[in-house]
């Protein structure tokens, strides 16, 4: 018990079921680090320009704290629909094409189609 609360009310304070499915992207690029400071750039201007796309509800890029030249993506767009117009943006295809000099070896990317959202209280 917690503050006269159980685990699990401390844990799952609300759930949203979607109307529709989420979209959410992880992954993770090995950046080259002679390449290092052209992909921050690169990779800097697709942040912010994709936060400014309608339908993307959140995009993120970290630098791994054990591996400084792991670049971290966590994407969250609205639906499909949303995913599909930010691939054929600009500012994707820009990353796109100077991705394969920029890499230290192979990226990995996983998709997650999510219907529902559990907010955590810790």
């Amino acid at each position: 018990m917690h503050g006269g609360r159980t685990s699990a009310e401390c844990i799952y304070t609300s759930r949203v079921l979607l109307t529709h499915a989420m979209i959410v992207i992880h992954a993770t690029f090995p950046i080259d680090p002679d390449h290092r400071s052209r992909a921050r750039e690169i990779i800097q201007e697709l942040a912010e320009s994709s936060r400014a796309e309608d339908g993307i509800i959140d995009y993120r890029v970290t630098t791994d704290v054990e591996s400084p030249n792991e670049f971290r993506f966590f994407e969250q767009y609205e639906d499909e629909s949303a995913f599909e117009v930010h691939s054929q943006t600009d500012h994707f295809r820009r990353f796109e094409e100077a991705l394969p000099d920029l890499l230290a070896g192979e990226p990995e990317v996983i998709r997650f189609e999510v219907d529902a959202v559990t907010e955590l209280d810790l």
